[in-house]
């Protein structure tokens, strides 16, 4: 058997070439035989089907025939973000561009630990980073892997800063991830403030922040994951600086608005943040991961410095040569900046601001269409482009219910949440290419699973 060939080095493209093809055949060929957004059948039946295109996991003679068969069944057995009917989740559809300039940097394979494995890509990661974090207001910002990794390491920060402890304040909205950073990182337990609204009350903040010793770190979130919704920011941000508290924004999924002349408006006071977590994965159109975390004071990332001779020798850095150690909390990192900057260079602002503008328009041409059809009920006007909605007199288990059953028949991908003590059907509209009928026919298939289709 003669040696597989490499993806990179000087026989790389042409090694790559024919084995594109065949990904991109299996690609076509798993969508079609998926047919919709989302495998029929659920969980057992995907499962299966896996385990029989599987086989032999380690077989002792190789399959030729692995890669076309494996990506094909990865591909008809996929949830598809690009199917306008997949709407549960923030996971957007990756731009096509984006997505090429991922290959590549999977074929070079370049690791941001040490300057001599990632040059270029470590000067290339600096600059984008640097230009993000002030498109936001704020100094520099660090590559991650997406919203949790991004608000672990703003509690990090913010407990070295004031000499190994902080406690969280936040809403009952916050991300999953914040409280659970504080837990991970040893910190007090935090003091969540009941959000009913959906948002952070400034009232009731200002409340914990009197009645709770420092020092305190406020998390606000810009885009909350169930609803959309926006922490009044500029507020939040005057009452941390009258009580002397630390601001982290998750601006995770509303980030993306920055790029937007209509909706950058609605992140007004993000620029006041000492840090803030920003992904591209989901209003930027990226392949995962595409996480950023953006600081206000970068001299705040010495608290990561860490060093070793092989990667960041004393005389190397005295050198000049850059220390990259102290950039993130990982070793290994592959360049996830690549398709980043590609996407930037390519679409620009106005490109970019445009798919957010989009897709902001169909969520509130969607909710018009749930407001207007007497068998459901709205939750209220979408805020970036998450709706929710349900059945019209419907309890809780039917709505349940009704998203098992699209998943179940692969029809469609709803998500949930809960809200004012009910649960609701949501829709997250990511998919610039979404057209005004394939939001008609959500709502019909919402409706036919429900079983209240007017006679």
């Amino acid at each position: 058997m003669s040696t597989p060939p490499l993806a990179s080095g000087p026989g790389g493209p042409d090694a790559l070439r024919p084995l594109l093809a065949t990904v991109l055949d299996a690609l076509a060929a798993g969508v079609r035989e998926r047919g919709g957004p989302l495998p029929a059948g659920g969980p057992d039946a995907v499962a299966a089907r896996v385990a029989d295109a599987l086989g032999d996991v380690l077989p002792d003679t190789g399959d030729p025939d692995a890669l076309h068969t494996l990506v094909q069944e990865l591909a008809a057995g996929a949830a598809d973000p690009a199917d306008p009917l997949c709407t549960a989740h923030l996971h957007s559809p990756p731009l096509a561009v984006a997505t090429a300039a991922d290959l590549a940097a999977s074929a070079l394979n370049p690791s941001l630990d040490s300057w001599d494995q990632a040059p270029s890509a470590s000067a290339l990661e600096a600059a984008v980073a640097r230009t993000l974090a002030r498109t936001a207001g704020l100094a520099d910002a660090l590559v991650t892997t997406g919203g949790t990794e991004s608000n672990q390491l703003a509690l990090l920060l913010a407990r070295e800063a004031h000499g190994g402890t902080v406690r969280l304040v936040c809403g009952a909205n916050a991300h999953h991830s914040l409280p659970r950073a504080a837990w991970l990182l040893g910190l007090p337990d935090p003091v969540v403030i009941p959000t009913p609204d959906g948002t952070l009350d400034p009232a009731a903040l200002d409340k914990a922040l009197t009645a709770h010793p420092g020092p305190l770190l406020v998390a606000a979130t810009a885009g909350t994951t169930d609803a959309g919704l926006i922490d009044p920011l500029p507020e939040i941000a005057g009452l941390c600086t009258a009580h002397g508290a630390r601001l982290h924004i998750d601006a995770a999924y509303g980030g993306g608005l920055l790029f937007s002349d209509r909706h950058r408006d609605k992140l007004a006071g993000l620029e006041a943040a000492h840090t803030l977590t920003l992904d591209l994965h989901k209003l930027g159109w990226q392949p995962v991961a595409a996480g950023l975390l953006a600081l206000a004071r970068p001299h705040e990332l010495a608290a990561l410095h860490q060093r070793a001779d092989y990667l960041n020798a004393e005389d190397d850095t005295e050198a000049g040569l850059p220390d990259l150690l102290g950039r993130s909390l990982r070793t290994t990192r592959r360049p996830d900046i690549l398709k980043i900057a590609v996407t930037l260079k390519t679409l620009g602002r106005s490109g970019l601001g445009t798919l957010v503008d989009l897709v902001c328009a169909r969520a509130r041409e969607f909710a018009v269409l749930v407001q207007e059809h007497p068998g459901f009920e709205l939750y209220g006007r979408p805020v970036i482009s998450t709706v929710l909605f349900r059945p019209a007199g419907a309890d809780d288990d039917a709505v349940a219910a009704v998203r098992r059953r699209l998943q179940h028949d692969g029809r469609a991908v709803l998500g949930r949440a809960r809200a004012d003590g009910r649960l609701w059907l949501k829709a997250t509209v990511l998919n610039p290419h979404t057209r005004p009928d394939d939001l008609a026919q959500l709502l019909k298939l919402a409706e036919l699973a429900e079983g209240n289709t007017p006679a």
